[in-house]
């Protein structure tokens, strides 16, 4: 692995992204937020469409709000849930990319 001095992360921000990795490691964390890519979504219609009920999809987003992963909205009575940023549609774009890459082996 090559050394760039230019990106030396302190410890802090390095517990920090595993914290978030962390999060987004459950796969009902997970879909929840894919959920909330394409566009702002309600907590019900989250619920409804990963077939969960509106509560675990709340305590979910509770959490995923609390590491900026999503961001809430609210319009009148609703709360829509949507990707915090562009860097979070980016980063699962990108592990999925590397996801469906074929396997080569050990590299040398």
């Amino acid at each position: 692995m090559t050394h760039n001095p230019e990106f030396e992360p302190g410890a802090g921000a390095v517990e920090e992204l595993a914290d978030l990795f962390h999060l987004l490691g459950d796969a009902t964390r997970l879909r929840i937020v894919l959920a909330c890519l394409a566009q702002p979504t309600a907590v019900g219609d989250i619920a409804a469409s990963l077939v969960l009920s509106s509560s675990l999809v709340s305590h979910h987003l509770r959490l995923l709000r609390a590491a900026r992963i999503v961001k809430a909205e609210r319009q009148g009575k609703q709360v829509f849930y949507s990707a915090a940023d562009a860097h979070i549609s980016s980063l699962l774009a990108n592990m999925f990319e590397h996801i469906a890459e074929p396997a080569t082996g050990m590299d040398a």
